[in-house]
């Protein structure tokens, strides 16, 4: 064969779509009533959606308590804002503690064997140290409470946004040093960039001019961890920022996140399946305890909200997601992190047509507006209008993402061009036309101001 052609077909072959992979494993179980599918797999974890969604659900009252009695309030001071009372900060808190009694559940069940708490689902890929599958990374644990903690030192008595973006940055990076999400460009890097340089694992060796501790005689680089790296600091980044920016109406985030993972949930199920890697297990338990705490948090901030998440819980909402999201690609499956995207598509969205929008208008990136995707739709369908409308957007969005997770490779990344590419023209076009009203507003106010300074023409006598 030719050189690097078969190269090619071994990594295509190494990492095959998922949807041939369902395929192949239902063709080895049909006709045996006790294999595993994706209901079986759910129902063995469920105990853990139940925990986050009871710790939330009482936590809630607590924290929003404490917040009235300690004044950690949102007043209603700005114009944008929907609300009339002062409402209770603090929810992002016990958001926190259901995703965190929801990990801390399935630890506790997985210790003990044969537990009737849960049901893991059988795996080859067994902790050597521990005998049991693999558990959630201390480094995403430890990742969801710096990125909790700054939010809440936020909401309580404020922080520079430099300080904010270096912990999120500090939380990216406990992700890159513990490989998690770290080869979600694999399945886009080996097999073209790779193949044409003939290094499908894009590794190599420096030769150094003496031995260094640590590194011997050589340096060895790994551009698919370092490309992991990057795209890791700029989603966490992204997420938490664009997850902070939806948070603008009663239940819309929580709602909004909730009706994601649970999406990408399925995408986690169909990967434990086939037994796809470590972090199977992984993905459904964090899947699950955050769309647990979601659901025991909804009742309190649904419209009208009696407490708000604050920038702990949105913070927290949109580390949480891109951390799920990048673990699809832990077997280099780019594609599967694409179509996880595609499911997080509203907060992308709303990031995007901000950008183009304050970049138009020659305003900072932080400068504050009411033109985001949440403040148009209220003026036309009402608050809970456009809560609801934003849920039918993001549940349309994780089915189209469901779906390019069944596809084959290609058709994942030429759909997800098409959506990206939709996106940015239409957020160009509505950002014009927003400054150009803008412009022709000011003309006017401007024209008036001048005909007003104009002195009255005298009588004619």
């Amino acid at each position: 064969m030719i050189p690097g052609v078969s190269d090619s077909l071994l990594q295509g072959e190494r990492v095959l779509p998922l949807a041939e992979r369902l395929a192949d494993h239902a063709e080895a179980v049909v006709g045996d009533p006790d294999a595993p599918t994706r209901l079986t797999i759910f129902h063995g974890y469920i105990g853990v959606l139940a925990v986050a969604f009871l710790l939330t659900l009482v936590a809630t009252p607590i924290m929003r308590r404490l917040a009235i009695n300690n004044g950690i309030v949102d007043r209603p001071n700005d114009p944008r804002k929907i609300h009339r009372e002062p409402v209770a900060y603090l929810g992002g808190v016990a958001v926190f503690i259901g995703i965190m009694g929801g990990i801390g559940f399935w630890l506790v069940s997985a210790i003990f064997p044969n537990s009737p708490l849960i049901n893991l689902h059988e795996t080859q890929y067994i902790n050597p140290r521990t005998g049991m599958p693999f558990g959630v990374p201390i480094s995403i644990v430890l990742g969801m409470t710096v990125i909790m903690l700054l939010g809440l030192i936020d909401d309580v008595v404020g922080i520079e946004p430099r300080l904010k973006i270096a912990g999120q940055l500090f939380a990216a990076a406990a992700l890159a040093i513990d490989d998690v999400g770290v080869k979600v460009a694999q399945g886009v890097l080996s097999p073209t960039l790779g193949a044409l340089l003939h290094n499908h694992d894009l590794t190599y060796q420096i030769p150094l001019p003496m031995e260094l501790p640590g590194f011997g005689g050589q340096l060895n680089i790994d551009l698919i961890y370092w490309a992991g790296t990057a795209i890791i600091a700029i989603g966490v980044l992204g997420a938490c920022n664009a997850s902070n920016l939806i948070d603008g109406l009663d239940g819309l985030l929580t709602g909004v996140t909730a009706i994601c993972v649970a999406g990408v949930l399925g995408i986690a199920l169909s990967l434990a399946l086939v037994d796809d890697g470590p972090r199977d297990g992984q993905r459904i338990v964090l899947c699950l305890a955050v769309l647990g705490a979601c659901l025991g948090f909804l009742p309190h901030n649904f419209n009208p909200a009696s407490i708000f998440l604050g920038d702990c819980g949105s913070m927290l909402l949109g580390f949480s997601s891109i951390v799920i999201i990048l673990t699809l690609g832990d077997t280099g499956q780019t594609a599967l992190v694409v179509a996880g995207m595609t499911m997080y598509a509203i907060p992308l969205i709303d990031t995007v047509l901000a950008i183009v929008r304050r970049k138009l208008a020659g305003k900072k990136m932080s400068d504050a507006d009411s033109d985001h995707l949440h403040h148009m739709l209220k003026r036309s369908l009402g608050v809970k209008g456009a809560v609801f409308a934003l849920y039918g957007i993001g549940g349309a969005f994780a089915i189209v993402g469901y779906w390019m997770s069944m596809s084959r490779a290609r058709i994942t990344y030429a759909v997800a061009v098409l959506i990206v590419s939709y996106i940015t023209v239409t957020a160009i076009k509505l950002a014009r036309r927003r400054h150009h009203d803008e412009q022709r507003a000011a003309a006017a106010a401007e024209a008036a101001r001048v005909r007003a300074a104009e002195p009255e023409p005298a009588e004619v006598t």
